[in-house]
């Protein structure tokens, strides 16, 4: 049986003038139709293509080898393309707009808007269906996280206290206002790091390196990036916090923490514009 909803990786049993039909198992021939065939494709049967299923207009399963910004399962950030009488409708990188009815949205919504959804496989049509009613599909197993570790993140939403981001598509974290040292919107795709497992379970999230991995991992590359221009870089403790988060990927809190160590170590000397090797 052929996963909709996702790719799957699929046998050619016959070819005809309209498209490529592949073995879907228990769900017999699924149509490739023919603007979707690679140019590569053997002319003779029984070769395999990786393609992605799901449901046609007529609700028919079909197989493109265009690509989805989202498969069943995932949480993504997607554009509003379409609002009618049926439901909400969404650019999902495929030529069949992303269905989110009604009853799944949480605030009105309208043409160019985004909004950060989860896909499912609707049980009873096998429609492919977004909703914004994200708790429900998170949080649902055990973190399975350590302090340190580098996670993805996407974030879906601002709150008094920072920003809520969902983790490797299965669990809610916060990153917390103190950690936000660069532009952050609903939507965004980070690389982020575990900060602390809380005992309530709850999970704070950091957007660079914790701990001893971040002080030896940036000063490293301070010294890097000094050698690589003569000793010497126009930047400093009184930098702005964009330029040093530009250059290192920090906050300014931790870049002079590390610039602060480099100088006790004698390798560097900090002036009110630059710091240069000693």
């Amino acid at each position: 049986m052929a996963l909709v909803g996702r790719y799957n990786s699929l046998q050619v049993v016959k070819h005809t003038n309209f498209g490529l039909y592949l073995d879907g198992g228990q769900d017999g021939e699924i149509l490739l139709p023919n603007r979707y065939i690679p140019k590569d494709v053997p002319s003779a049967d029984e070769d395999w293509l990786n393609v992605f299923v799901y449901l046609d207009s007529d609700d028919k399963l079909i197989a493109t080898t265009e690509k989805p910004k989202v498969q069943v399962g995932q949480f993504a950030s997607l554009k509003v393309v379409e609002v009618n009488s049926i439901g909400i409708f969404l650019d999902w990188g495929l030529s069949k707009d992303l269905l989110l009815p009604y009853s799944e949205e949480k605030r009105p919504l309208k043409a160019g808007d985004y909004c950060v959804v989860h896909v499912y496989l609707d049980r009873h049509s096998r429609r492919i269906t977004a909703t914004t009613r994200l708790d429900r599909y998170l949080d649902k197993t055990p973190p399975p996280y350590t302090v340190g570790q580098e996670v993805d993140l996407l974030v879906a939403e601002e709150t008094a206290m920072g920003f809520k981001a969902i983790i490797n598509h299965a669990h809610w974290g916060l990153i917390h206002k103190n950690e936000v040292f660069k532009f952050l919107r609903p939507g965004k795709q980070e690389k982020g790091y575990i900060k602390e497992l809380r005992s309530d379970g709850k999970i704070s999230l950091s957007l660079q390196p914790v701990g001893e991995q971040l002080a030896s991992g940036l000063s490293e590359q301070i010294l890097a990036k000094l050698r690589e221009h003569n000793g010497v870089l126009p930047v400093s403790d009184k930098s702005d916090p964009t330029v040093i988060s530009n250059l290192f990927g920090v906050s300014k809190g931790n870049f002079k923490k590390a610039i602060g160590g480099l100088y006790k170590q004698g390798r560097i000397v900090i002036h009110a514009d630059r710091i240069e090797l000693a």
